[in-house]
């Protein structure tokens, strides 16, 4: 029999990339207004992406096609990454902000790390 599968919201890995991205939201409220179409629009995009490619992959009927959206969190969490450090860059973020920022990242990358391992274990 096979084992169920946890709904997505109750993933940590999931919840977690909710999290990080609320943290964009609020970071970017902060930015000037003449990045609304840039900076701000391109992380807000990155951050929402992470927490969407993994509810798709898990919406999905066989591992291998899951873990390509898995795989698609996983580029948006290195895309921010960038933007993050682009905007402290700018001056954007201060110093704080950004530790608490990257922490942030680092933590979902940890959780979808491991998530993407499980997942193709099972696709073996």
């Amino acid at each position: 029999m096979e084992k169920e599968k946890k709904a997505y919201t109750d993933l940590d890995v999931w919840k977690e990339a909710r999290v990080l991205a609320n943290e964009i939201y609020n970071a970017t409220k902060l930015f000037p207004k003449d990045e609304m179409f840039g900076l701000i629009s391109q992380m807000r995009r990155c951050a929402v992406s992470i927490a969407s490619n993994i509810a798709e992959g898990c919406g999905r009927n066989h591992s291998k096609d899951s873990i390509q959206f898995f795989f698609i969190s996983r580029g948006s969490l290195y895309e921010l990454e960038t933007q993050i450090y682009i905007a402290a860059d700018q001056n954007y973020i201060n110093d704080a902000l950004l530790s608490t920022l990257l922490a942030k990242l680092e933590i979902t990358r940890k959780l979808l790390s491991g998530f993407i391992k499980y997942y193709q274990q099972l696709s073996r």
